[in-house]
């Protein structure tokens, strides 16, 4: 079916935060579970692996807990307003609840297996900035979707964050923060006892409550403060008689504090990057895990014990184990507040690649939503201290065949010189990474604005060209040269040639497809180079604009030269002519051209928001508009050739065939154009997800399958003669099913033993066919010899060659009345075991 126009979407396609809520791990610790934009991930603690996506929220999950009535169930809020019951070793939703209310986090209680406690808004608005906690009444009943509104609050005037709410031993008390402020509501007595702090100790500490933990096994509160402080108060069932106890490590806010499963162990957080074991009565005694990479928002302890995890602000998940040693890491997509070196994309691994952590380039999947690898550029260690000036990495580009890759650092102090290196990797197939080849120190006098290598096919014989374009007022051409000696094979890069145009700045460059011209812009001018001798051939400087920038056309229209300027215009220059072909008054911020099609997308931005315009050059017409694709300004975008081609043949869907376009909003979303609906693509990837049916197929697997597939086509070709005298040997659909479906889920076991045990029973008409068989057997051996030696003889023979006997030969003939039981089994209506 061919899809409209109609049905181009514009979807959230994956590198949600792992660490927007705590996660929570299953019972034995076997899965982590975790919120990830509208859905819910499940990882196997063990493999790293996402088993499965809950998906069914229309709006992003704040909450997720496990049913305290069965641990293998887990109950799910979001901002839609409804709270969903999932079983997750399955995947599957059991029950939706419709409340109405905007939720913000999500507790349980095992005292009130009946209820759950959230927060929600006051008056239910996304502008309100007064916060309650409630308990919502969850109704027992067979339907799938109910609505239910019986909310009764709890506290009042609490924080809308997580991890400022934690309930107490057996649920008899729940705790809330906020500000100088400690709550303790009692669940028996209906009584609120609240506890203030000073703003500011005697030694200038700041006392503000951050976070809060309450002890599994006594009555203990441990609260986190804004100068690094812990607390742990006790006695605090009475307002005079409290008292509480300080500990001091951290040297910026506690970020997050959880108890371990048996309370022996206080864990805290920050933004040290380093986790810190307490040990419960002897506090003295701290364990530390550091460089662990970046701040740490939330802390999260398992059932069993046996596992800790932590979630970081650079979109990751670390599962660590009691002896503080790490076990995992599940990573995201980082996503940072300034990312330098935009959207690009990996032509060996097809993966998207930008800024990740300090330093770094990220390697990210947008086909499983997982990060590969992290490239380690400046290879200096990250020192996390504010108002401190870092190395930082501002440029990135691939060669076409994505064997080089080229990299620009940046560092300068407030008043010093500028400092700038230029580094070329090459890509190792053994290692399946890139290794550092050169490094040019002060490659221009000022700071690079734009880099691009020529597109060379591998089947040419051409040196590997890099350009790089400065403020300087200079472009320059590096080629990769022999560097071998006598000693070793080696290569490097030099700079080869060096242009300008009248001391104007070099603010863009890009090369034609077949790489045969270089287009520079000089502030408002454009200058176009050949690529073999380095000589100007033309110059375009209308309108009077600084280009902000330039590409050149694909395949039928290479012939065209696309650039944007300050003045809001989008200009498109026939090189054959030498003329303005056509110009359009847009305020253009991206123009991007897809690698594998004609097409090119510009979005603009105005103060409504951003829209997208998908044309070809040679038709000033677009062939596609999509209005206000997100609120703010679009920052980066990238088209992403697809694995296999579609054909849509609609004019408004031509664009997607052969790429698909993605781009980053300023709120880190990461978005994309597709004619799939959400449904279509997870289960899509929900096929991808089945771990255990898709290993890869080892040398050991084969020739152990290959040995057992011998075997049993063996014993197939020996007991063919048997099988219709032995029990059913094919598939029985009432036992396979019996055996695949969760236990939890089954009927009672006494009303499926008749229906097993019927199951094995050997038909009445194959019973006559043996009778008669064996009779003429008897019969045509009785006229040649004595009857009774010739039965005792065929008896003798017969347990030789068919060991395998059937029941009529076992077993002596059913009585009337037996069979008639029989009968009325096997006509009872058990249709209702194949709905299972």
């Amino acid at each position: 079916m061919v899809a409209t126009a109609a049905e181009i979407r514009l979807l959230r396609c994956g590198g949600s935060r792992l660490g927007y809520r705590r996660p929570v791990f299953s019972a034995p610790s076997k899965y982590l579970l975790c919120v990830s934009g509208d859905f819910v991930k499940v990882y196997r603690t063990a493999t790293e692996e996402c088993v499965h996506l809950l998906q069914g929220h229309s709006n992003v999950v704040t909450g997720i807990q496990l049913n305290p009535g069965n641990h293998l169930q887990l109950y799910s809020c979001s901002v839609d307003g409804s709270i969903k019951l999932w079983d997750f070793m399955d995947g599957i939703l059991i029950k939706t609840f419709l409340v109405g209310w905007r939720f913000l986090a999500l507790y349980t209680s095992a005292a009130v297996q009946d209820s759950v406690f959230a927060i929600i808004p006051k008056n239910n608005s996304e502008a309100s900035d007064t916060f309650q906690l409630v308990s919502v009444k969850l109704p027992k009943t067979t339907e799938q979707e109910v609505e239910t509104k019986d909310l009764s609050v709890i506290l009042e005037d609490v924080s809308q964050l997580p991890k400022c709410t934690a309930f107490g031993r057996d649920g008899e008390f729940v705790a809330s923060v906020k500000g100088l402020h400690l709550s303790v509501y009692f669940f028996k007595k209906k009584e609120i006892c609240r506890f203030s702090l000073s703003a500011t100790g005697k030694k200038g500490t700041n006392n503000i409550f951050t976070c809060v933990a309450c002890h599994p096994r006594e009555d203990c509160i441990a609260t986190g403060h804004k100068d690094g402080r812990i607390r742990l108060w006790r006695n605090f069932h009475h307002k005079r008689d409290y008292t509480y106890s300080s500990l001091h490590w951290h040297s910026d806010e506690v970020m997050d504090l959880a108890f371990s499963a048996e309370g022996t162990c206080l864990l805290s957080g920050g933004v040290e990057s380093v986790l810190v074991q307490w040990r419960h009565g002897s506090e003295s005694k701290r364990e530390f895990l550091p460089r662990l990479g970046s701040t740490i928002e939330y802390i999260a302890t398992s059932p069993d014990g046996a596992l800790y995890s932590t979630s970081h602000i650079d979109n990751k998940i670390t599962i660590i184990k009691v002896n503080l040693t790490v076990s995992a890491v599940i990573q995201g997509l980082v996503k940072g507040n300034d990312i330098k070196t935009g959207l690009l994309v990996d032509p060996q691994t097809k993966a998207l690649v930008l800024n990740g952590k300090p330093g770094h380039l990220q390697f990210y999947s947008l086909h499983s939503d997982k990060q590969l690898y992290n490239l380690d550029i400046v290879q200096q260690e990250y020192i996390h201290q504010s108002g401190l000036k870092q190395v930082e990495l501002v440029k990135a580009a691939f060669s076409k065949a994505g064997t080089w890759l080229a990299t620009v650092e940046e560092y300068q102090e407030k008043e010093a010189e500028l400092e700038l290196q230029l580094k070329f990797w090459s890509y190792d197939e053994k290692i399946q990474s890139f290794l550092l080849n050169t490094i040019i120190n002060m490659p221009h006098e000022d700071r690079i604005t734009s880099l691009c290598f020529q597109h060379l096919d591998a089947s040419e014989n051409a040196t590997p060209t890099l350009v790089t374009a400065s403020k300087d007022g200079r472009f320059k051409v590096w080629l990769l040269r022999d560097d071998s000696d006598i000693y070793r094979q080696s290569t490097c890069w030099n700079c080869d040639f060096v242009g300008s145009y009248h001391s104007y700045q070099a603010t863009n460059c890009c090369f034609s497809e077949d790489g045969s011209l270089l287009a520079v812009s000089f502030q408002e001018t454009i200058t176009v180079w050949e690529s073999d001798t380095w000589d100007l051939k033309c110059t375009f400087c209308q309108p009077p604009r600084k280009i902000r920038d330039l590409c050149f056309g694909r395949l039928s229209c290479s012939k065209y030269l696309l650039g944007t300027t300050d003045d809001r215009f989008l200009c498109c220059w026939n090189l054959l002519t030498c003329e303005l072909e056509w110009s359009a008054s847009l305020n253009v911020i991206i123009l991007q051209p897809d690698p594998l099609s004609e097409y090119i997308a510009a979005i603009s931005w105005l103060t409504e928001g951003s829209n997208l315009f998908v044309f070809k050059p040679d038709e000033p017409r677009p062939s596609y508009v999509q209005k206000n694709i997100c609120r703010g300004k679009v920052m980066w975008a990238v088209f992403v050739p697809r694995d296999v081609p579609e054909s849509l043949s609609s004019e408004k869907q031509q664009w997607l065939n052969r790429s698909q376009l993605y781009f980053l909003t300023e709120t880190q979303d990461l978005m994309t154009f597709s004619t799939q609906t959400t449904e279509e693509r997870l289960a899509s990837l929900s096929k991808q997800l089945a771990v255990e049916e898709s290993l890869p197929v080892t040398p050991f697997y084969l020739l152990l399958g290959k040995h057992r597939q011998q075997q049993k086509e063996a014993l197939n070709t020996d007991l063919g003669k048997v099988s219709a005298n032995s029990l059913p040997a094919q598939d029985n659909l009432a036992v396979k099913e019996l055996l695949h479906t969760p236990a939890h889920v089954l009927p009672p076991a006494s009303s499926l033993c008749s229906i097993f045990i019927n199951s094995l029973l050997t038909p009445k008409e194959s019973k006559s066919m043996e009778e008669g068989s064996s009779e003429v057997e008897m019969a045509s051996d009785s006229e040649k010899e004595d009857s009774e030696e010739e039965m005792e003889s065929a008896h003798i023979i017969k347990e030789i060659t068919n060991p395998n006997c059937t029941l009529d030969e076992i077993f002596p003939m059913l009585s009337k009345s037996q069979e008639k039981e029989l009968k009325r089994i096997r006509k009872t209506d058990y249709s209702w075991f194949s709905a299972l």
